[in-house]
């Protein structure tokens, strides 16, 4: 089932992840508009139909607009997917100032916690356009695949369900299948916190551990996000859902996971500010560890794995090191 609008669609964000979502809305027959911070760059991407630094070799389709200049991009838009990655995502919105439509449908798809608020994207959005409405779309959607038309299936929740089912409408495809959730703050915690465990997973698979060990981060790891959601009034049965063990799996075990490649580079004896310098794409679980370490002693919670992430990233613990003191904790039961 699948719905065209009258409007434009607006794209903040022309990553891959943008530009993979523009190509899905565009082959429903949607008018779409992706807006670049990097003038020149957007330039190029229209100029050449194709985003060689994040997304190479794929063709884009006409109908998809891209370009810098946002009173131009929002004309007549009512709906719009916000892509920027979390921690910029403050300072865009506060840039391009009144230039967005400030009572349109926000539909965030960045995944994260803002290191010094601790607020989701959601909240973000929130704070600049309290009129709008909003809903989060996520799920194990790498966009080298999504691209390519290759089947993927994501989640999208808000708290009105009638919002739920225009998404669904606008994006969902033959090749993109949309499933709807009211716990759109537990579809945001999962789709965040799945990162740190996916650097977790990529540190072993740089050691050499194999795949027993990594079978075991992903379901410890799945325990552990639950646990978080659950502090923070998210429903259990979100995390068993596709923004949560649906992403996890995905994320923990793909060559396209920018996250396990960074865990993994680790792993094999890089620094991180190596690899950080090393790449124009943006893991965004380097700065959820963060976060979550952070979040995790606000409200006295255990979270194990986070734990030996953020002390192998920001303290210079060595990551075997680290894996020994995880296989090493008090026995329990499951």
């Amino acid at each position: 089932m699948t719905g065209t609008t009258n409007t434009p669609i607006l794209v903040l964000g022309n990553g891959g992840w943008g530009t993979a979502i523009a190509i899905v809305l565009r082959s429903n027959g949607h008018e779409v508009r992706v807006w670049g911070h990097d003038a020149e760059y957007s330039e190029e991407i229209e100029r050449a139909r194709e985003n060689t630094k994040y997304l190479a070799g794929v063709e884009l389709p006409d109908g998809i607009v891209f370009g810098s200049d946002i009173a131009a991009l929002c004309e007549g838009a009512d709906t719009v997917f916000s892509v920027v990655p979390t921690q910029f995502l403050r300072e865009t919105l506060r840039s391009l100032g009144g230039g967005l439509p400030p009572a349109a449908l926000y539909i965030s798809c960045s995944k994260g916690f803002e290191r010094k608020t601790l607020e989701l994207p959601s909240e973000i959005i929130q704070s600049f356009f309290p009129g709008s409405s909003i809903a989060v779309l996520s799920g194990p959607s790498h966009a080298e695949e999504v691209s390519l038309g290759l089947p993927t299936t994501v989640v999208v929740a808000a708290g009105e369900e009638d919002i739920c089912a225009r998404i669904q409408l606008i994006i969902n495809s033959s090749s993109f299948r949309v499933y709807t959730s009211s716990d759109a703050r537990g579809v945001e915690v999962a789709g965040a916190s799945k990162n740190v465990i996916a650097l977790a997973a990529g540190i072993s698979d740089g050691l050499g551990y194999g795949d027993n060990a990594r079978a075991a981060l992903v379901c410890r790891g799945a325990s552990e996000i639950t646990r978080l959601g659950a502090a923070l009034s998210c429903a259990r049965e979100t995390f068993a859902g596709l923004s949560g063990i649906g992403d996890l799996v995905a994320t923990c075990t793909s060559a396209h996971s920018r996250n396990h490649t960074v865990g993994r580079r680790i792993g094999q004896g890089e620094s991180l500010e190596e690899i950080l310098a090393s790449s124009d794409k943006v893991a965004e679980g380097v700065e959820t560890t963060r976060s979550l370490h952070q979040l995790a002693k606000k409200i006295s919670i255990e979270l194990p794995i986070t734990t030996e992430v953020y002390r192998v990233l920001f303290e210079g613990k060595a990551p075997a090191a680290a894996v020994a003191d995880l296989m090493g904790r008090e026995l329990k039961r499951e």
